[in-house]
């Protein structure tokens, strides 16, 4: 009998396979997509940008249009940023569901902008849109991992949790190859390129309301356990579902006896202590681990390596298809490796390319052959992130809280990863021609730290309870988590059932 409840744990229905997939479609391509779309067209849209300017003003200097162009590109975090600050409230009021429905509202709103820009004669308006489609990866980010967390058996959850990272990595692939001369990368073909956004939003609004709402959610924060139940059965594609609605019913439980959280009282309360922290050097880790940096120098070290200036672009897409394919690898590695081993190795083999490439740089006109190895260290770099600082630190966020503190958990981590990324995105230009190759030995002492706290303070969730996972930060947050769930159904029937838990 426990062998089939095991067994039974580890299926993936085509409910939730499905739910997965246009989620993931729907929100975290566009984060992706949105991140990239503006890097092949950019000539061209610095010539439109000029001349509009021309056009109303006269003569543009170039500190200008490096303003604007600076500003276009760093409104997408800061949009993301804010985006960030209305999860909690959101998913509290609308549920995971409804506000990445909500959502799409800030995508196909600036898609049909960004279209429209050209024709309207205005750069302002791409400015706007940028902004207002980084609101919608600020909320995408954070609430696609939560919805899949928290709709995923335990068993599974680490291969969904990573659905949404491997989305964003293929939305980056596809506005590489859009961006290709010969496709959309031209000056017809920009605003085209921009609109497309909103299409995966429009898919997502019209097939999303067809599923569930997290189960736990709905039993957890509005009580309404017949919808909690037709949910999860759905999800699961069995009727019974008492064991796991009793599992929600005794975190519910040890939550009321510990009192419900606010993003304000987070920060004061003892037993998340760890679970805070983590969540947010994690986050750093990832983005002040050098991976815009990476991408950022890609293209002059694949010219230096006497890569045709034609043909660097399609060297961008190879790039790009190797990070969706070890991304894929991750879905399927990590409920048999665990989330800490891929976070290691990860960071690990991040720190080492970062060191070899600072070396490589520094040769880079004295051996002929030195170039290649700077090409091979930038793939290695994206084969290192793609396994572990990528995917895995908003599944562990997902794993690390409970239903109450998740929102304002998730909260707390997109503003350090959006921050992170508008930091990066300001800071690293100046770093670059400052200290050259070197900057890379900034990025790999940031991998070793973020390695070192993870292997000291991190533990395993893989196959975990959220409540279960609670129990392994108590003793160093230096708490006991006391749960005591005394649950009593009356029917003409069923009698009188009493479940008692308790978590020491």
């Amino acid at each position: 009998m426990d062998m089939e409840k095991s067994e039974r744990k580890g299926r993936v229905t085509l409910i939730l396979a499905a739910a997965a997939l246009i989620a993931g479609f729907g929100s975290s391509f566009q984060y992706g997509y949105n991140v990239a779309v503006i890097n092949s067209p950019a000539p061209e849209m610095k010539l439109f940008y000029t001349r509009i300017y021309e056009d109303r003003y006269g003569p543009m200097s170039d500190n200008l249009l490096t303003l604007l162009w600076s500003v276009t590109v760093s409104m997408y975090p800061l949009g993301g940023f804010f985006g960030s600050l209305m999860v909690a409230p959101l998913v509290n009021k609308f549920g995971r569901k409804g506000t990445l429905l909500f959502n799409n509202i800030f995508s196909i709103v600036p898609a049909i902008m960004m279209g429209v820009s050209e024709v309207a004669g205005s750069f302002e308006i791409i400015i706007a849109a940028r902004f207002i489609v980084g609101i919608c990866a600020g909320l995408s980010s954070n609430v696609v991992p939560m919805y899949l967390g928290e709709i995923a058996p335990k068993n599974y959850r680490g291969a969904i949790g990573i659905v949404p990272q491997l989305f964003i990595t293929v939305g980056i692939l596809v506005a590489q190859v859009f961006g290709i001369r010969n496709i959309l990368g031209n000056m017809e073909g920009w605003p085209i390129m921009l609109s497309f956004t909103g299409i995966p939003a429009a898919i997502q609004l019209m097939l999303l309301p067809f599923f569930p709402e997290s189960p736990r959610y709905m039993l957890i924060q509005k009580g309404d356990e017949k919808t909690a139940r037709k949910g999860l059965q759905r999800l699961r594609g069995w009727e019974d579902v008492d064991e796991e609605l009793c599992e929600m019913r005794v975190e519910e439980q040890s939550e009321r006896a510990e009192g419900r959280l606010s993003v304000l009282n987070l920060f004061t309360f003892r037993s998340l202590r760890w679970q805070l922290l983590s969540v947010i050097f994690m986050n750093m880790g990832q983005q002040l681990s050098g991976v815009n940096a990476i991408y950022y120098y890609a293209d002059s070290i694949y010219s230096s390596a006497g890569v045709a200036d034609d043909h660097v672009q399609y060297v961008t897409v190879g790039t790009g298809a190797v990070n969706v394919f070890m991304t894929i690898a991750a879905v399927f590695i990590v409920e048999k490796s665990g989330r800490k081993l891929l976070l290691l190795i990860g960071f690990g083999v991040c720190c080492g390319a970062c060191v070899l490439l600072t070396i490589a740089l520094y040769f880079q006109t004295t051996l002929d052959w030195i170039p290649y190895v700077s090409i091979v260290c930038v793939i290695i770099y994206v084969i290192g992130h793609a396994i572990g600082p990528s995917p895995i630190p908003t599944v562990i966020t997902t794993e690390m809280f409970r239903q109450s503190s998740r929102p304002p958990a998730f909260m707390v981590a997109g503003t350090v990863h959006w921050l992170s990324n508008f930091t990066v995105g300001l800071v690293f230009p100046f770093l670059e021609s400052g200290l050259g190759a070197y900057s890379f030995i900034i990025f790999a002492c940031i991998c070793l730290a973020t390695l070192i706290y993870i292997w000291v303070v991190i533990p395993e969730t893989k196959n975990k309870t959220f409540l279960e996972t609670s129990m392994l930060f108590a003793h160093r947050n230096k708490v006991d988590i006391v749960a005591e769930a005394e649950i009593k159904e009356t029917g003409g029937e069923s009698g009188e059932e009493e479940i008692k838990n308790t978590f020491l």
